[in-house]
């Protein structure tokens, strides 16, 4: 059973979460691993290193908008891909992350976490669209 007086306080909880983890995956390409140093390991696995800035930036922005609540069912649904192409990598290496290469649980976890996020909405505190619009009245829910 759903208990409708606290479950949007718990997708916000989610939300918020899963937010600040795709910002800090993003910040960490930039100020850890570098941008140029993620493009060569995307070329070095095979893929177009021109996809290293529109990845981090897509990290970046998608967070913040997940945690602002703005479409961020929407917006979790369109990180699942980049996450998935991170999975894929990490799968060969195990469960734990935290071995060579790193493990395949916190992508995994990501793509759960982003899907529930889209399947079950935004929670409380999310800016709705109508708010966005210049002129239209604001609203948060």
């Amino acid at each position: 059973m759903v208990d409708s007086r606290t479950a949007p306080y718990g997708l916000l909880l989610l939300r918020v979460a899963l937010g600040l983890m795709w910002v800090m995956h993003g910040l960490m390409k930039v100020f850890v691993f570098t941008v140029p140093g993620f493009a060569g390991f995307l070329a070095k696995i095979g893929m177009p290193s021109a996809l290293a800035l529109p990845i981090i930036a897509a990290e970046i922005i998608g967070g913040l908008l997940i945690i602002g609540g703005v479409y961020a069912r929407q917006v979790a649904i369109l990180l699942i891909p980049i996450m998935l192409g991170a999975l894929n990598y990490h799968a060969p290496n195990g469960w734990v992350f935290s071995v060579p290469g790193g493990g395949w649980e916190y992508p995994a976890f990501l793509v759960v976490a982003s899907l529930v996020v889209a399947l079950a909405g935004e929670g409380a505190l999310a800016v709705k669209p109508a708010a966005l619009i210049p002129g239209a009245r604001r609203a948060v829910a």
